[in-house]
């Protein structure tokens, strides 16, 4: 059995509204043209996952429209045969839309009917194995779907959730708003709302990086009630962990234990339900790929700048938001440290946010540098000894109280945006905390007009290319 999702960006999602949702109250139709991105198996539910990337909103045109009532539009063949041609062009997947300006959620028998005429006319013009998405928009500008495989009966499946990314995190999916909330998370709802404990239990959420930072934002999450967390590391429990890493013990530093097992063994520990996947590699690696394309969420907590740039590159290409947090700590050479200064960061990387790249966060040569050791060790070796690449150097100071607060600061971006506690404008792209001057920040940056990742769509929402993100490693 395959999992279906989708994903767009606010702006399509606001276009969509536009064209649909009109004052007279009758249905419209529209066109999504949608990138694929193929996970073999999601490692929480063990399943395939499809998850469609809308790339491009396209209404059916009013002069196409035939006729158009509360209950009811039909138009023109020619558009949507059209939208086939250019799909087959691209690489891509056609998705009917149209509204049901009476708040009816669910597909109708004549929708059906319709449905299996389309997909049947899909399969004609494009060939077999075409699949058509089918798209329902409410009123409140809620979204249902469902994905034909060919025209019978059963030869559709639900869009089981439904994303609109932006400055908030909006979640579409059948049965939201009737799950009964767990007791240990009614405190939560007094707060912010069952809705929001129904959303974190449907979220699967992805932490590359389980050090001081990210074994902070794992816990953060499971008490939370995310249901799925996924952890990205390759390194293990040594003694200078042992202070910062949340849920290590002296006994895993002895073991020389991975941080993933040791952090995944501490969610489970709490029983609040959490299913945690570990994965003991690089974020790069390809063992990680599906896991990675099934995260409907990810958090960047790693200080190695080429895992960094992976991922920085992975949220425009998969339209998958990645909160991404740093701390910096600069201190003199004085027997006694003087701080000169003390700056944490939330950095929220996707479509209309800037990159890390155009930040100036990520330094391509230390990146380089990183992977050529990961690589080529020898060679690094090598360069190094010739002063061509970067030493370790020292270990950068690193201090559990300030990791944690960073941890709680990019916890609560996630919350806002699926919530929205602070506000219409409460979301931040980028959020400093200099906490040696006690203030918040938020520094602007314009993206690059030459950067591939920010600067331009062209990339946005791709999905699966070959090679994969366009990078020749």
């Amino acid at each position: 059995m395959t999992v279906y999702s989708l994903t767009l960006r606010a702006e399509q999602a606001d276009a969509l509204q536009k064209h649909l949702l009109r004052d007279d109250g009758c249905e419209r139709a529209a066109y999504l043209l949608c990138r694929v991105a193929e996970a073999g198996m999601d490692p929480w539910d063990r399943q395939a996952h499809t998850k469609f990337l809308v790339r491009e909103v396209v209404p059916v045109p009013d002069a196409d429209v035939i006729e158009s009532t509360p209950t009811r539009v039909t138009w023109s063949t020619r558009s949507f045969v059209k939208a086939l041609k250019e799909a087959e062009r691209t690489g891509q997947v056609v998705a009917v839309v149209h509204n049901h300006p009476a708040g009816f959620p669910d597909f109708s028998p004549q929708d059906d009917a319709n449905e299996r005429d389309l997909i049947q006319g899909a399969i004609n013009r494009n060939g077999p194995g075409t699949r058509l998405l089918s798209l329902i928009m409410t009123p409140d500008g809620r979204l249902t779907g469902q994905v034909w495989r060919h025209p019978s009966k059963t030869g559709h499946d639900p869009l089981a959730m439904i994303r609109v990314v932006g400055g908030r995190f909006d979640l579409h999916y059948p049965e939201r708003g009737t799950a009964a909330d767990m007791r240990a998370f009614h405190r939560q709802a007094l707060a912010f709302g069952a809705a929001l404990n129904q959303d974190l239990r449907k979220l699967r959420v992805g932490i590359v990086g389980c050090g001081g930072t990210g074994s902070a934002v794992a816990m953060l999450l499971a008490r939370l009630g995310v249901g799925q967390v996924l952890l990205i590391d390759n390194d293990i429990i040594d003694q200078t962990n042992l202070n910062r890493l949340h849920g290590a013990h002296q006994a895993d530093a002895d073991a020389m234990r991975p941080k993933v097992d040791v952090v995944a063994r501490a969610i489970t520990e709490l029983g609040l339900g959490v299913r945690v996947a570990p994965i003991d590699a690089w974020v790069g690696d390809p063992a990680c790929r599906d896991a990675l394309k099934c995260c409907d969420i990810i958090f960047g907590c790693t200080d190695d700048h080429d895992g960094r740039a992976f991922i920085n590159r992975f949220a425009y290409y998969y339209l998958t938001p990645v909160i991404d947090i740093g701390l910096a700590i600069d201190v003199s050479d004085a027997p006694v440290p003087a701080i000169n200064a003390l700056d944490g960061r939330v950095t929220v990387l996707m479509p209309r946010h800037t990159c890390l790249m155009c930040r100036e966060i990520i330094d391509p040569k230390i990146a380089a540098d990183q992977a050529l050791k990961r690589k080529n060790p020898g060679e690094y070796e090598k360069r190094k000894a010739e002063a061509y690449v970067f030493g370790e150097g020292n270990p950068s100071p690193a201090v559990v109280t300030f990791t944690t607060e960073l941890a709680c600061m990019g916890v609560n971006e996630l919350i806002h945006r699926l919530q929205g506690f602070r506000g219409q404008d409460g979301h931040a792209p980028n959020r400093v905390r200099k906490f040696h001057l006690n203030e918040d920040r938020r520094p602007g940056r314009s993206p690059q007009s030459y950067c591939p990742v920010c600067g331009t769509d062209e990339n946005w929402g791709m999905g699966d290319v070959e090679p994969f993100m366009g990078r020749v490693d």
